[in-house]
């Protein structure tokens, strides 16, 4: 399906870039809301805030994971006075009404539900809610309606700066192996990845040298254990693979954890027929 461009309307209410603001979108009766936690309070006389509507919280845990709540209200901007003094973990709320008031307490039910499962399909924050919400049971044309309205969530979160909703990898791509990128190398290295907007993506099922070189910077080593201590790299049957896409912050991070020693991603990383990550990026043909 073909995609076409978007107007957002970003508006700074306090004339600063991180301060509170609002979102909308052409052709959208949505609206959304930004507020850092300490400005709730300078919120609470804003009229639109008093309308029913669906939220996420934003935070870190202690050891610096991104953590997210998924909520609905009828009275939002009562339900985050009751969040600011109960939930400590959140520093900034992202929020979702109707300009129209066409959102009922059904919908937002049904949001919260969809949203809560679209996150947690894609896995990339730690969700805060104790149980999956339940979804409220509405119309098939409401339904219709709502999914929209979702995927317009999904592009404003995004754009306000939290990929909950987007997904590391398209299936798509790595079906059709669009801009796949392999390396097969020593004691066991044969993964697969692709460059992605903040880095490059080591894909699930990837496996990584068995050992690592006496010369292999600390740095390096030290991002390898990690990512062993926390099950993102794992052992089976004597080979180490990714349980997950992973993604790194440059391809010659992602290509030395595969093969276990210092190494360029530019030139190691290469596509089927042998061209490198940086014959690719410099070819006017891709």
């Amino acid at each position: 399906m073909r995609k076409f461009g978007k107007t957002i309307k970003l508006f700074l209410i306090d004339g600063e870039p991180n301060g509170r603001m609002t979102c909308e979108l052409s052709n959208w009766t949505g609206k959304a809301y930004k507020i850092p936690r300490i400005q709730i309070k300078e919120s609470y006389n804003r009229k639109d805030l008093q309308k029913t509507g669906v939220y996420l919280l934003f935070g870190k845990s202690v050891e610096g994971k991104p953590l997210m709540y998924i909520g609905e209200a009828e009275t939002i901007i009562d339900r985050l006075k009751q969040h600011v003094s109960q939930k400590e973990f959140w520093n900034e709320v992202i929020l979702f009404m109707s300009k129209d008031e066409n959102l009922n307490k059904a919908h937002v039910k049904y949001l919260e539900s969809r949203l809560y499962e679209i996150a947690n399909d894609i896995n990339r924050y730690d969700i805060e809610n104790s149980a999956k919400p339940t979804k409220s049971a509405i119309s098939e044309s409401e339904i219709a309606e709502m999914e929209e309205f979702i995927e317009n969530v999904k592009l404003l979160t995004n754009t306000l700066g939290h990929k909950v909703f987007e997904e590391l990898v398209k299936t798509s791509m790595v079906k059709k192996k669009k801009g796949i990128f392999y390396i097969k190398a020593a004691r066991g290295a044969n993964s697969k990845g692709l460059p992605s907007p903040n880095g490059f993506i080591v894909l699930k099922n990837s496996e990584i040298a068995t050992s690592t070189v006496n010369s292999m910077q600390e740095p390096l080593i030290n991002i390898r254990k990690k990512l062993m201590d926390e099950g993102v790299i794992t052992v089976n049957n004597e080979t180490l693979i990714f349980l997950q896409d992973y993604e790194f912050t440059s391809p010659s991070t992602a290509a030395s954890i595969v093969m276990g020693r210092n190494a360029n991603g530019l030139v190691e990383w290469k596509i089927e027929d042998g061209m490198t990550l940086k014959e690719f990026e410099a070819s006017t043909d891709k």
